[in-house]
Formats: C-alpha cells, sequence, structure tokens
C-alpha cells in the first residue's frame, strides 16, 4: 500500500464526512421548504435570501444552548450514546460507489472508498448498530419515557430488519454480486426497480422504520413519550441524535439508489447520448444525486400525508405483511431468473408480473382484515 493510495483514502473519506455533514443541514431546511410547499405554508425565509442560511442559524443556536444532564443518569453512557448513533450513518456508505473511475491529470481516481466484494453484508452490518446508541441513550437518562422510546426503537428495528434484508437480496439474485459495483454495472440497461418494484417497495418501507421517520416513528411519539429516547438531551448532544436521523435518511436513499435505481448511471432514456456515463463519467455523482433529492423528497411527502399509525399495528405490519411478502418476493425473483436461464430471457419480466400480483393480494388482504376488525368493534 503506497502513501499516495492512504491520502487518497483520508481525502476521500474526509470529503465523504463533510458531505454528508453539509448535507444534513440543508437537508433539514429541504424538508421544511417542502412540508411548507406541501401544506400551503411559506416556510422558512428570514435568515438569508429564501431563508438558506436558516440551517447555520440552527447549528449556532444549538452550540451555545445550554446542555443539561440528569442527576441519576449514567454520565459515561449518556455522553457515548449520540456519538455510538451517529457513527454508523457516516461509516455505512464506504462502499456505496459515486461514480465511475475518472482519469484527473493522468492519476486514475476512483469514487468510492472501499470496494469490497460483500458490500452489502457490510451495509446490513453497520445498518444493525445505531440502534444501540437510541436504547442506550433510553436507557441512560433514567427516565421512564426516554427508556419506552429506546425499547420501541429496538422492538421496531427487530421487526423490520429481516424484511430489509430480504428486500437486499433480490437485489442480490438479479445481480448476481453482494458487490456495489457489479450491482450498479448490472443496471446499465435496466434498473432493478423495473423488475422487481415489490421488492423495492419492501425496501422503501422498512427504510422508514429503520430510520424511525413518519408514520413509524414510535420512538419519537411526541403526544405519549415526550419525544421519547432523547427527551433528556440538550445542546450539541440533541444535535448529534438529530444529525444521526438525517444522515441516515442520505445514506439509506444512496443504498437503495444503488440497489434499485441504478446508482451512478444514467436514466435509461439517455444510455446512448453523450449524457450516457461511459460516454460522459463525471455525470456519475451528478445521477446519483438527482436520484437522492427524489427519494429524500418521497420520505418528506410521506412525513406530511400518513398520520403515525398504531403501535401494534406497526408490529404487526413488519411481522405479519412485510415479512411473508419479502419471502415470497425472494422466492420469485429466484425462480423467474432460473427459468430465464435454463427456458427463454421473456421468464424474467414473469418476476415484475407475479411479484406485483403477490402485492395486490396481500394489500387486498390488509384491507379486509382492517374491516374485520373495525366491523368487530363497533
Amino acid at each position: 500500500m503506497t502513501l499516495a493510495l492512504v491520502i487518497e483514502w483520508l481525502i476521500k473519506g474526509l470529503v465523504l464526512v463533510l458531505i454528508l455533514l453539509g448535507g444534513f443541514a440543508y437537508l433539514t431546511l429541504y424538508e421544511r421548504k417542502a412540508l411548507a410547499r406541501i401544506q400551503v405554508r411559506i416556510g422558512p425565509n428570514r435568515a438569508g435570501p429564501w431563508g438558506i442560511l436558516q440551517p447555520i442559524a440552527d447549528a449556532i443556536k444549538l452550540i451555545f444552548k445550554e446542555e443539561l444532564m440528569p442527576a441519576q443518569a449514567d454520565k459515561l453512557i449518556f455522553f457515548l450514546a449520540p456519538v455510538v448513533t451517529l457513527v454508523p450513518a457516516l461509516v455505512i456508505t464506504a462502499v456505496v460507489p459515486w461514480g465511475p473511475t475518472l482519469t484527473v491529470f493522468g492519476h486514475k481516481l476512483t469514487l468510492y472508498i472501499a470496494d469490497i466484494n460483500v458490500g452489502v453484508l457490510y451495509i446490513m452490518s453497520v445498518a444493525s448498530i445505531s440502534v444501540y446508541g437510541i436504547v442506550l441513550a433510553g436507557w441512560s437518562s433514567n427516565n421512564k419515557y426516554a427508556m419506552m422510546g429506546g425499547m420501541r426503537s429496538s422492538a421496531q428495528m427487530i421487526s423490520y430488519e429481516i424484511a430489509l434484508g430480504l428486500s437486499f437480496v433480490s437485489a442480490i439474485l438479479l445481480a448476481d454480486s453482494m458487490r456495489m459495483l457489479d450491482i450498479v454495472a448490472a443496471q446499465k440497461n435496466l434498473w432493478f426497480v423495473l423488475l422487481q418494484p415489490v421488492g423495492t417497495a419492501i425496501f422503501l418501507i422498512a427504510t422508514l422504520a429503520e430510520v424511525n421517520r413518519p408514520p413509524f416513528d414510535m420512538p419519537e411519539a411526541e403526544q405519549e413519550l415526550t419525544a421519547g429516547y432523547h427527551a433528556e438531551y440538550s445542546g450539541m448532544k440533541f444535535a448529534l441524535l438529530f444529525m444521526a436521523e438525517y444522515d441516515k435518511m442520505i445514506a439509506i436513499s444512496m443504498i437503495g439508489a444503488t440497489l434499485f435505481f441504478g446508482g451512478y448511471r444514467e436514466f435509461w432514456f439517455l444510455s446512448n447520448t453523450v449524457f450516457s456515463v461511459d460516454r460522459t463519467p463525471w455525470l456519475g455523482p451528478v445521477y446519483l444525486f438527482v436520484k437522492l433529492v427524489i427519494l429524500l423528497f418521497g420520505m418528506i411527502w410521506v412525513r406530511a400525508t400518513f398520520p403515525r399509525i398504531r403501535y401494534d399495528r406497526l408490529m404487526a405490519f413488519g411481522w405479519k405483511v412485510l415479512l411473508p411478502l419479502s419471502l415470497a418476493v425472494v422466492f420469485i425473483t429466484a425462480v423467474g431468473i432460473i427459468l430465464a436461464e435454463q427456458i427463454n430471457p421473456l421468464w424474467m419480466w414473469g418476476i415484475p408480473a407475479v411479484s406485483l400480483l403477490v402485492g395486490i393480494f396481500a394489500i387486498a388482504m390488509i384491507d379486509r382484515e382492517l374491516r374485520r376488525k373495525d366491523y368487530a368493534r363497533r
């Protein structure tokens, strides 16, 4: 390993961390502006032109805000919990490629930090760590509401982690690889969202639950738990927990774009033009950024649209609906690939067709069950 390679890795790692930290700040502004538009409001518009300095004003406020610590709290764990929550959100994107290899001043520059052949397994492993920070934050506060928020987060994580992992399996089967670069390359002519729309929907729903976003924000249910696991946090410690949630949103959107929406590949209608990544490699990060913004808007739109669901229904939805549906999706994908290889490549299009039929059947069964329960309650 040469010194130049080590320096390149350090620089790319520093750039990625700075992008995530800056992205967190302006994602809050993006969300507030988008919510204001959806709810026919104005949104932040006082700090700087069009409100673009609002994140900086919020950061300055949190830096100078007094930090409080409960007298009976476990001080060491109370201090470390926000760090344990934030670090996985920053390192999970190390295996996500931002673009193809570029040649800069005669030097080949790879637009990723790590290229490992089990990149998807790395993502699943790191994603499971952040729940420890949330549970420790709730437990160390010595507050019953914070503790309940932490326990809710752990139960929610367990309920949706399996479905999330199985949604990864469909992308792995279609690409025949766990390496992120191979998954992107396999989507050169056809994105996996078209071959497995139900698997993509399961991924998007499960990730909302993983990052505690509405309507799955039960660990932070302020009407019940007075803000949940971070009820006792203030100042920069609260800012770290807040930052972890939004950085996880960015990381999850990058991973989703890579697994199902072609990653840094161009949109399919641009594949034979000068805007193709193969002809214009520097457009790769631009395409990934566009997909990232669209997926983030989807999360914001869901927050503005759906109310928080009841906790027992949240658990039932994860175990009784998403888990069996994700198992069915994996089975359908595997059978479709085998039939396409052994009989006719057109069998590949049976994967989305059968998956959609199974998904529609599952939705019909859910609706029937909810109607039955409502009728019995009356």
